[in-house]
This record gives structure tokens, C-alpha cells and sequence, in this order.
């Protein structure tokens, strides 16, 4: 009898572990097969713009694209909310909790597009966008296309949960390979563009928020195919406020907004560190080498996705056969390592390539980013399965403390070292603030399970 039951939990064991490896192997290889598409289509995308329109139209752009980036959070979390819900569910199809979560969240996501489409309005009819994003905007052009840019988006996020339904589904892959459509379709409505002849130069941001938008509907009619009737009832519920009761969601909200207002801030300040205490050479070296290691952190970010839902449901089970975070976590460092280790030897020819011997990088430089990269690695496994209300909580206290360790280490070693100085910065805090952190909240909460 002791064999039998040993070998059930061989097989459910091992039938886990596919699971769980072949959901995160089509993440990563979606990301990976869209990643070298992406940077060229990019690239022509680039060329055609200027060549067409003018480096006037590009830098407006390029400014407006970054528009997106300074609301980060406005979705207001819901993503964890439904991600979870739908991960931990049986049967989501059916699931009255995961209707009122997806309900409450609906509602939420319409209210954030009206603050949005308020806001467009009033910077668009006061003339407010120049004084808000500065002299990048062509005259004429430049607030109208800002003001349908912001609209395209707020838009976007009333179908927006197409993308987290498919995630909670296990089907992230789904949702990485039609976010990768953008990029093709926005470098075809440039071609067509230029093709007609249109005086569009002016407005190809606002393609790129209208692309996103698009496939973002694409995504959300695949989602609700997978969990019909939900969506259509969940949106038939959403209006009735009074008589249709929704989920409690903040306690998975507020953490997740916490996390995406303070970690942007904490990763995206090494270059304004660098523009102030540093000189432009330093700078132009940290920018080389962020563009060739980030796509290890755009893989490895896939390929984490893919375990959210995957420990979500295992939490909700006690499923003892869910895989190891712990394990995960090095499987995640160790192959970062590799793909590193792969770069810092190209790094001398990619750097050649990309800047045309303009802009070298020093192994210093080389080492400090390839480390950086496999602790980001490190900490994603555990992230995903600190998605609770209770991971979450502590996992934005975590960013909050990594905030000033950055900025500060950063600051004072762009100084003495620099271009290196603020991976360093970057690397410590998040080794000490993430890493580390989340590995004893990990064990510890996994020896509170067991007893």
C-alpha cells in the first residue's frame, strides 16, 4: 500500500513539474521568438519615421510612446486580483467569486478611463500638453496627437483584462505572443502611411496607443472564449452598482500599486543619476550596455509570469506537489547566468556593431550588468509566489526600503566609479531588498505551512 501511494506521488510529482516547465519553457521561447523581430522591425520602423517625417516627428514619438510609463499604475492593481482569481478557481467559467472579482474590477478599470479621458480633454483644450512634456511636441500636431494618445490608452484599459484572464488561464504565451503583433502592425500603418501620401507624421504615436488597443480587444474576445459565459456576465453586472454586489479586492490592489509607482522609480533613475554627476561618455555606456542585457529580464520576466497562476492555484489547493520557489529561483538565476555569460563575451562585437566603435564597454561595466540580470532572475520565482495579500503587502514594503538603498548607493558610486556605479547601486538593493527578503519570507512561510 505505502508503494502505491509513493508511486501516485511520483506521478502527480512529475506531471507537476511538466506542467509547471512547459508552461514557463513557451512563455520564455515566445518572448525569445519575438524579441529579435521586435528590435528589427523596430530599427526600420526608426529609419522610415525620419527619413519621412523629419527627427522632429521621431522625437515626438518616442515622447509620446513614454506616455503610458507615467501611469503606470492605473489599473489600480486589478491585475492581481483576477489573475489570482482565476488561477485558483476550478472552474472560472462558472465561478461566482471570480465573477464578482472580474465585475469589481471592470468597474474599477472604467473609472480609471474616465479620470484619463477627463484628463486628456482638459490638457488638450487648455493647451496644456506643451508645458506638461515640454519642447519635444511639433507645433500643430503635437497636442492633439498627446491628447488622442492618452484617449487610445484609457481605452485600452477596458479590455486590458483580456490579457490577465489568459494569464490566469496558464496561457500567458498567448498573451506575450499578440502583445508581439504591435511592432508589425504599427511598422505596416507607417508604410501605408507614407504609401498614401497622409500628413500623419505628427500622429504615428497615436497608431502605436491604437495597435495596442487593438490587439488588446483581440486578446480580451480569445480570454472570454475561454471562459464563456464569464466575461459577458461579468460585464452585465459591472453597470448594476446598486443590486450587484463585487469582490473585495484592495487588499491585492493597493500592494501591486504600491510596487508599480516605486520599482519604475527605483530602476529607471541610474540615468538621470548618471546625467547629474556624471559626464555624458559614462552615460552613453550605461544606455549600450542596458540595450544589450535588458532582454534577459524581458525573457526571464515571461517566463515568471507564467508561475503566478501556477502557485496561485497550488495556495488555493494546498498542493503539496507544487513546485519549490526555492528551486524555481535557482533554475531562474542559473539559466540567466548562462545567457549572461553568453553576452559579456559578445559584448565587445555587440557594442562595435551597435555604435559603430563610438562606445566601448569595460568588463567592470560588463560584469556588474550581467550580475544585476541573475539577480533579477533570482527574485522572480519567489515574487510569483508571494502573490497573496500577504506576500504582496510585504513584497511593497521590500520595494519601498530598496527605494533609497538604490538611489543612494547609486548617487554616491556614479561619483567615484561611473557608469558602473549605479548597476552596483541597482544590484545591491535588489539582492538585499528582493532576493534575500523574499527567500527567508519564502522558507518562512513554507515551514508555516508544513506544521
Amino acid at each position: 500500500m505505502t508503494a502505491q501511494v509513493s508511486g501516485v506521488e511520483s506521478v502527480a510529482t512529475a506531471g507537476s513539474s511538466r506542467q509547471t516547465w512547459l508552461s514557463i519553457g513557451r512563455s520564455a521561447g515566445a518572448r525569445v521568438l519575438i524579441l529579435p523581430v521586435s528590435a528589427i522591425l523596430g530599427i526600420i520602423n526608426t529609419r522610415l519615421i525620419i527619413e519621412h517625417f523629419g527627427e522632429g516627428a521621431f522625437a515626438q514619438y518616442g515622447l509620446l510612446v513614454g506616455l503610458a510609463g507615467l501611469v503606470p499604475f492605473a489599473d489600480l492593481g486589478i491585475t492581481a486580483s483576477v489573475i489570482n482569481g482565476i488561477g485558483q478557481s476550478d472552474d472560472p467559467a462558472h465561478d461566482p467569486a471570480v465573477r464578482r472579482i472580474l465585475t469589481t474590477g471592470l468597474r474599477v478599470l472604467a473609472c480609471s478611463c474616465v479620470v484619463l479621458l477627463l484628463a486628456a480633454w482638459l490638457f488638450t483644450a487648455s493647451n496644456a500638453w506643451p508645458s506638461l512634456l515640454g519642447a519635444g511636441l511639433l507645433p500643430g500636431s503635437g497636442s492633439r496627437a498627446a491628447g488622442l494618445c492618452v484617449v487610445a490608452f484609457a481605452l485600452t484599459l477596458l479590455v486590458g483584462f483580456g490579457q490577465q484572464i489568459l494569464r490566469g488561464l496558464g496561457k500567458n504565451h498567448v498573451a506575450v505572443l499578440l502583445l508581439g503583433l504591435q511592432t508589425p502592425v504599427v511598422l505596416l500603418s507607417v508604410v501605408v502611411i507614407i504609401a498614401v501620401d497622409a500628413p500623419l507624421g505628427g500622429y504615428v504615436a497615436v497608431v502605436a496607443y491604437l495597435t495596442t488597443f487593438a490587439i488588446s480587444g483581440v486578446a480580451a474576445v480569445v480570454a472570454s472564449r475561454r471562459v464563456h459565459p464569464l466575461v459577458g456576465r461579468a460585464i452585465r453586472d459591472a453597470p448594476r452598482v446598486r443590486t450587484v454586489r463585487g469582490a473585495t479586492v484592495f487588499s491585492t490592489a493597493w500592494p501591486v500599486v504600491v510596487q508599480m509607482v516605486a520599482l519604475p522609480i527605483a530602476m529607471q533613475t541610474d540615468r538621470l543619476v548618471l546625467s547629474h554627476v556624471s559626464d555624458l561618455p559614462n552615460l552613453a555606456r550605461y544606455n549600450l550596455a542596458s540595450q544589450i542585457f535588458t532582454p534577459v529580464w524581458a525573457v526571464v520576466s515571461s517566463a515568471g509570469v507564467a508561475l503566478w497562476p501556477i502557485f496561485a492555484r497550488a495556495r488555493a489547493r494546498k498542493d503539496s506537489y507544487a513546485p519549490s520557489p526555492a528551486r524555481m529561483s535557482l533554475a531562474f538565476g542559473g539559466a540567466a547566468a548562462v545567457i549572461c555569460l553568453c553576452l559579456a563575451l559578445a559584448s565587445p562585437w555587440l557594442a562595435k556593431t551597435a555604435s559603430g566603435g563610438a562606445v566601448h564597454l569595460d568588463l567592470p561595466l560588463v560584469i556588474t550588468f550581467s550580475v544585476f540580470m541573475v539577480f533579477q532572475a533570482l527574485k522572480y520565482p519567489l515574487g510569483m509566489y508571494m502573490t497573496d495579500a500577504r506576500g504582496l503587502r510585504f513584497q511593497a514594503l521590500m520595494i519601498v526600503l530598496l527605494l533609497p538603498v538604490n538611489l543612494g548607493l547609486s548617487w554616491v558610486l556614479a561619483e567615484r566609479w561611473g557608469a558602473v556605479g549605479p548597476v552596483i547601486g541597482s544590484a545591491v538593493g535588489v539582492f538585499c531588498c528582493q532576493v534575500v527578503a523574499n527567500w527567508w519570507y519564502v522558507r518562512r512561510d513554507l515551514r508555516r505551512a508544513r506544521a
